[in-house]
């Protein structure tokens, strides 16, 4: 079965509700890149649903659309479509979604038509009779919250129909939409494409008269909202004031949380190290993994915080406006506002990012998009940030109790991101991608509320992700380096110093290629394991120092860093992770969304370069 419908119109929160899984979903159109599948437990079995990228028809223009197409068409799973579609209409948009139900309900296929935001058309003070917009589509209707499972009882009956071939399981009746779908007026005479496209927006207004259509009011809080956040002056003002508020409270509300888990991690291997008999277990243990991880693990609360906040602005709607402001100026480095959505997504991870880029109509502009995707400061990058901001820049007033210092200079970081992205796109765009950009039309979202438990589950979700990536990653890591720090032996059989060791010594090779750059060949190692994942960097030099202080149980990071580095080398390692791109699955999905090697080598080598040259200059300049 798969979930069809215009973008934004609930079909994975429906997805989710029907599967208990949890795909991402947002207040803007254009979140579902791809196709997902999952399992609907019903009375009589299992039903397969698949969650489909929105579409406004079957003539795609971007190629998440293609890939609906190619799925309702039978193009591909071997050449057999779906044995039925779940049409996903928002019922708060009836009339201009229902232009979707002659394309969809012309392929033949047993539909039922899901009318979702009941709840919200309720409160808006419209209304909508399911039974007779069923009646006059010739297919099953039911007006739902996709959020209550308690009100997807009709949807889980049509799905048991599916295996017992009972009434509810219709296909569309000819004629629904006479005259719109064949592109020819009454005289057989070809219609142009806008008249096609205004006799089906008429058709779908009759239905919608037909059907008890109230539109709900407009939103009184959404126009007072709107004429602020898309004003020419107020709006980029107060998107500057959000992103003040998300950098401030990362450093400021996140302490107390950090310092709590700083504290669970120090303890955990003070008591393992008092445990544990000595032997090369107990130094693997807590010099090695407790070390590495751990210094890892204390800055998820920072990262929560972003996400958090990430989490609110999608659902709440305001991500749709930031797109909007933006497009004025994307306008202007040749893209469109179409790509500020997988641009805004990177700050979360590039990969979903260049995903997301499959949105974007024209190719050239989704080549530039996902080239540019990387340089947005993910929050892979963030623990680096923290760590080194800590270590070297005091805590302080910068805008007054507004803004603190170490505040601003996270900021910094990531404006020069954003900087090096806009710079990258205009370059792209007046060379090798030159053309004009498209123009960028986006049907703008009513505000919501965000819910506790869509916010908890992200929240839920993105620790997951985090240990795991720390349960395995940098785990990996930290294990190889622990041991390249106990070869060769000496001939008393201990491990050697650890400048004479076998990491040691394949540091001391990088070294010479990066000593301009102020770093010694711990920083280097750090810089070839964060290949694997940027904040991998932080368990490495967490493993080596830990390693080669061994009384010390709960090393200081920061102090081992302030020992080690000055303040040019530290700002000259911060512009390096600003613009390098140390992350091999991005470069892996970056291939398989460009089909080869040409752009992902272009792009690592542009900007391995410029992190050398900005590392270089700053270390130069401080």
């Amino acid at each position: 079965m798969a979930l069809v419908g215009p973008p934004n119109s609930g079909k994975s929160t429906l997805f989710n509700s029907l599967t208990g899984l949890r795909q991402r979903v947002a207040n803007y159109p254009g979140v579902t890149v791809e196709r997902k599948s999952g399992v609907a437990s019903v009375a009589v079995g299992l039903v397969e649903v698949t969650d489909l990228p929105g579409v406004h028809g079957l003539s795609p223009r971007s190629m998440d659309q293609m890939v609906t197409r190619d799925v309702l068409l039978g193009k591909l799973d071997g050449g057999k479509s779906p044995d039925a579609v779940i049409l996903v209409l928002d019922a708060t948009r009836l009339e201009s979604h229902l232009m979707l139900a002659e394309p969809v309900l012309g392929l033949g296929l047993p539909t039922f038509v899901v009318l979702t935001m009941a709840d919200e058309l309720g409160r808006r003070d419209g209304a909508l009779r399911a039974s007779a917009l069923s009646q006059e589509l010739g297919v099953p209707a039911a007006l739902v919250d996709a959020r209550d499972d308690a009100s997807l009882g009709p949807v889980r009956r049509f799905m048991e129909a599916l295996h017992i071939g009972g009434d509810e399981v219709r296909s569309c009746p000819v004629g629904v939409f006479a005259g719109t779908s064949s592109g020819h007026g009454a005289l057989g005479r070809p219609l142009p494409m806008v008249d096609i496209f205004a006799a089906r927006r008429e058709k779908a207004r009759e239905i919608g008269l037909s059907s008890g259509f109230k539109p709900p009011r407009q939103s009184r809080l959404t126009r007072q909202l709107d004429a602020v956040f898309l004003h020419r002056v107020w709006g980029p003002l107060s998107f500057l004031a959000v992103v003040v508020v998300v950098f401030q409270s990362i450093f400021a509300g996140a302490v107390p949380l950090m310092d709590g888990v700083e504290a669970l991690v120090a303890g955990s291997g003070e008591f393992l190290a008092a445990t544990l008999p000595e032997g090369w277990f107990r130094s693997l243990l807590v010099d090695g993994v407790w070390a590495g991880v751990g210094s890892v693990v204390v800055f998820l609360p920072q990262i929560l915080i972003l996400f958090f906040f990430i989490a609110v602005m999608e659902d709440s709607g305001y991500m749709a406006r930031a797109a909007v402001i933006a497009d004025r100026l994307m306008h202007r480095v040749g893209l469109q506002g179409a790509s500020f959505l997988p641009l805004l997504s990177a700050y979360a991870c590039a990969i979903p990012a260049i995903m997301s880029a499959r949105t974007v109509e024209s190719e050239r502009d989704r080549i530039a998009t996902i080239f540019v995707a990387p340089f947005m400061t993910c929050s892979a990058r963030l623990p680096v940030y923290a760590l080194l901001i800590a270590a070297f820049i005091p805590e302080g007033p910068f805008l007054g109790p507004v803004l603190g210092q170490r505040a601003a200079v996270l900021l910094g970081l990531y404006a020069l991101g954003l900087v090096a992205a806009v710079g990258t796109a205009a370059l792209l765009k007046g060379t090798v991608l030159r053309g004009a950009p498209a123009p960028f039309v986006m049907e703008l979202p009513p505000y919501r509320r965000p819910t506790v438990r869509s916010i908890a589950a992200r929240l839920l979700g993105r620790t997951k992700v985090f240990l795991r990536r720390a349960g395995k990653i940098i785990l990996a890591v930290t294990i190889v380096l622990w041991v390249m720090t106990q070869l060769p032996r000496t001939s008393d059989g201990e491990p050697p110093a650890i400048g004479d060791s076998a990491l040691g010594r394949v540091g001391q090779v990088i070294e010479p290629a990066i000593e301009p750059l102020g770093f010694d060949w711990r920083i280097g190692i750090g810089l070839v394991t964060s290949l694997a994942a940027r904040e991998v960097i932080v368990g490495t030099l967490g493993t080596i120092y830990g390693v080669e202080n061994p009384d010390e149980t709960a090393i200081e990071l920061q102090d081992a860093l302030r020992r080690d580095l000055d303040l040019g080398s530290a700002v000259a390692l911060l512009v390096f992770f600003v613009f390098a791109l140390q992350c091999m699955s991005t470069v892996a999905v970056m291939r398989r969304e460009t089909g080869g090697w040409r752009w992902p080598a272009l792009q690592f080598g542009y900007m391995l370069a410029l992190a050398y040259a900005g590392a270089w200059a700053a270390n130069q300049l401080l």
